[in-house]
């Protein structure tokens, strides 16, 4: 059972930030194995921050025969919205988070496969007959969508593919998008017999957050927000009593904190044999003034921005989410 950890360093905060100032984070994970009873994961080291998520694997084949498997790590899913908040940054690459992975060393070129859905309904193949790019928030869609015939586009504004933004007919407004893009990188790959086999990937998360500290309700630790944090990310008393005095002092005229959130989901694709014989995971909050906070157990300060906790027979089976307080770039 998972135990509360809370750090504190310095720390501050504001009054809670309107819904427009927040960007909604995007929950990423590890690799998806096929399933296999003989292939056992001896090893994952996790690091977490929010510029960067490291994962090292050590996978072991106890059998005396070579494992072939079907190796997957699924993206997050990039659905279109009238307001968009999503805490993507690059939304013009396929490769939005910048994922690469290594096996024993070697760079492996893991294939991409890409699915438009809308309303529960696969439309890819009718995105790739009229020439339209499937990321939604591109501007290489943007300018395509602006292209559509009239007869397609008041099709895909009745299906709900796309919303008309303006006054005036079908042809004479900008339309944004409302599909959901799917994407998966993947590739095969041997575990052989009797053998070890080191796999490690990269990629930049999706971070959201907001421009003020928004748990507190008129400098008080309640409401359903606050209610939300304390299970989420493990809030104590010392946690909410800082923010409290911070907030105090935003009020006299202090500059805001803002709120980071980063999430992971551990519990991806656990289809190895066992439970993870070693498991490391080592968070950086990033600046030394932050204040973060999660669930965890054995919880160790190894540096000044970095934390890191262990467990043996490790079983994945919650998500991760970390909660950091950022200060103002003069208290840093």
């Amino acid at each position: 059972m998972l135990k509360l950890f809370t750090l504190l360093v310095a720390a501050g905060i504001a009054s809670p930030a309107l819904a427009n100032d927040t960007l909604a984070e995007i929950k990423t994970g590890g690799l998806i194995f096929a399933q296999s009873d003989d292939v056992s994961m001896a090893e994952e080291d996790l690091f977490i921050s929010a510029s960067e998520v490291r994962v090292d694997y050590v996978f072991e084949n106890s059998s005396d025969k070579d494992v072939e498997s079907l190796v997957a790590f699924p993206m997050p899913d990039i659905s279109g919205q009238v307001d968009n908040n999503s805490a993507i940054s690059d939304y013009d690459s396929d490769n939005f988070l910048h994922f690469s992975t290594v096996q024993d060393g070697r760079p492996i070129t893991a294939k991409l496969q890409q699915r438009v859905i809308s309303l529960g309904i696969d439309v890819t193949d009718e995105f790739a007959k009229q020439g339209i790019p499937v990321l939604p928030y591109s501007q290489k869609t943007t300018e395509a969508l602006a292209k559509l015939s009239e007869t397609i586009r008041k099709d895909w504004i009745v299906r709900g593919l796309v919303y008309p933004m303006g006054a005036g007919d079908a042809a004479g407004v900008d339309l944004v998008p409302l599909w959901t893009l799917r994407s998966t990188y993947w590739w095969r790959t041997t575990f052989p017999a009797k053998k070890k086999v080191s796999v490690q990937h990269r990629y930049k998360p999706a971070v959201g957050g907001t421009v003020a500290i928004s748990f507190l309700e008129g400098g008080e630790p309640k409401g359903e927000r606050f209610e939300e944090y304390s299970r989420k990310y493990c809030l104590d008393g010392d946690f909410v009593r800082v923010a409290q005095q911070r907030a105090r002092e935003a009020e006299a005229g202090g500059a805001n904190y803002t709120e980071s959130w980063i999430s992971y989901v551990l519990s991806t694709g656990a289809n190895w044999a066992g439970p993870i014989k070693r498991f490391q995971l080592t968070i950086d909050k990033g600046k030394p003034g932050s204040l973060i906070s999660f669930c965890g157990s054995n919880v160790q300060k190894i540096g000044p921005t970095t934390f890191r906790m262990t467990s043996e027979d490790f079983d994945p089976t919650k998500d991760f989410d970390i909660l950091i307080l950022n200060p103002p770039e003069t208290a840093q």
